[in-house]
């Protein structure tokens, strides 16, 4: 019997594979996107809240809300084909971002302990990191998914600063709600330090040029 002749050129593998090499870029891309906008939103508020408040954990939150922000530009950098920069300095980038985020945090904190200061409850800093456990997360998801995908070092650190923001927003909003509930000061400032350790370890692997499991 005959074999059926198939009419038009079939998609070869390497078109496939182009074709999902397009289709990531597109999603990191968009991915990133959503990322600025969100994490410009996310940083305003809160530094404005901790200024306001007068709040360590706030200032920490925020400050990592900045750091994000940065890292998102830098792996968006490393996808531009004119500005494009390589996987290991983007990856290095993002580890000393997030260790001056340590340094600023641990000095904020130990600042607001020695001069004994008493935040003050701030509902928009509840507000913004309770929206933050809402996005973050699945925000988290499908950037590691990217990542893995292209085996991209800097763009799975920035899933992981994802992870971290979604880390720190719960236990800023543990330390708020201890303030507000139960007027314990040093509570804002105990969980900022408490972020301290993550974001040094989560430094150190995008140093390295390796993201941990946690996201």
């Amino acid at each position: 019997m005959p074999e059926i002749v198939q009419i038009g050129k079939q998609p070869t593998k390497d078109a496939f594979g182009a074709f999902s090499s397009e289709r990531r870029l597109a999603t990191v891309f968009w991915l990133q996107g959503v990322t600025l906008v969100w994490m410009l939103l996310e940083c305003s508020v809160s530094l404005y809240a901790a200024m306001a408040a007068h709040s360590p954990a706030m200032l920490a939150f925020g400050s990592d809300s900045f750091v994000e922000l940065l890292s998102a530009a830098v792996v968006l950098l490393q996808f531009l084909p004119r500005n494009a920069i390589s996987e290991r300095v983007a990856g290095r980038i993002a580890g000393v971002l997030l260790f001056v985020l340590a340094l600023a945090v641990c000095i904020a904190a130990i600042l607001a302990l020695a001069l004994r200061l008493r935040p003050e409850v701030t509902r928009l800093g509840i507000v913004i990191t309770l929206l933050a456990l809402i996005v973050m997360p699945p925000l988290t998801r499908l950037k590691r998914q990217e990542a893995l995908g292209l085996r991209n070092t800097a763009l799975a650190a920035d899933a992981v600063q994802s992870a971290t923001c979604a880390y720190l927003a719960a236990i800023t909003l543990a330390g708020l709600a201890m303030n507000a509930l139960f007027h314990i000061a040093w509570f804002d400032s105990f969980a900022a330090l408490i972020t301290i350790p993550l974001l040094l370890q989560e430094g150190r692997s995008a140093w390295q040029g390796r993201s941990c499991g946690c996201c």
